[in-house]
């Protein structure tokens, strides 16, 4: 097992114990002691997925083919990636479906002018923002795919004598080092527009189907391997 493969199994325990603080949190938050609960643990939140991205960063650079691999993660997480990773626009349609459900949810007392403060109360000129922000990565997403999308075809160039590899190697580095900061800048991003109780309520649900995506894969992946064995 690699080091990075080490690190990611117990990044992911830290982070199902980070969510079941998130769960516990005061939420809404009635006092200033429960609002710096709340801003505590989005911090706390944040600095997790920076880590894990800093300890990705130095992965890439001593070996990209292993990172974007990724054989530390399950058959059924890999189905998702997007460049060794989640689409940034993920976090887009995660935040929309969370308030969708939770405005469902509370849709009578929205309508009568009650406020609930959760991520189902966006406010107008905070889904205008999201939207912004929302356009400005599918842009960035789409000049990185691009930039895979070369590097892919360059392939042809291996059959040149001259051809560098190790320089190709490094370009693909490049563009997973670039997936990797557009991901990280949109989820601080997004958390950046919401209050500390729709921040609380993103990273919960964030955590929710990143953890349960890994579970359920490696449970196939289990399922799968006890087949073969037969």
């Amino acid at each position: 097992m690699s080091s990075f493969a080490t690190f990611y199994t117990a990044w992911g325990d830290q982070l199902q114990q980070l969510l079941r603080q998130l769960c516990s949190a005061p939420k809404p938050p009635s006092t200033q002691d429960h609002l710096h609960q709340l801003n505590h643990l989005v911090n706390k939140l944040l600095s997790h997925y920076s880590e894990y991205y800093r300890v990705k960063a130095a992965a890439t650079e001593r070996d990209v083919l292993d990172v974007f691999a990724a054989p530390w993660a399950s058959s059924f997480e890999k189905s998702f990636h997007w460049i060794a990773g989640w689409r940034p626009t993920t976090v887009f349609h995660l935040v929309y479906t969370e308030s969708s459900i939770l405005f469902e949810s509370h849709m009578v007392d929205i309508l009568r002018g009650f406020r609930t403060g959760d991520l189902g109360d966006l406010s107008p000129t905070q889904l205008r923002r999201v939207s912004e922000l929302q356009c400005e990565t599918v842009k960035e997403e789409n000049g990185i795919t691009d930039e895979l999308s070369e590097w892919q075809h360059s392939v042809s160039d291996l059959m040149g004598a001259s051809t560098d590899v190790d320089q190709m190697i490094g370009r693909l580095a490049t563009v997973v080092r670039k997936a990797d900061d557009l991901r990280l800048r949109t989820l601080k991003r997004v958390v950046e527009l919401l209050s500390p109780q729709q921040a609380i309520e993103f990273l919960i649900a964030a955590a929710e189907l990143q953890l349960g995506i890994r579970e359920w894969g490696m449970d196939q992946d289990r399922q799968s391997n006890l087949g073969i064995g037969r």
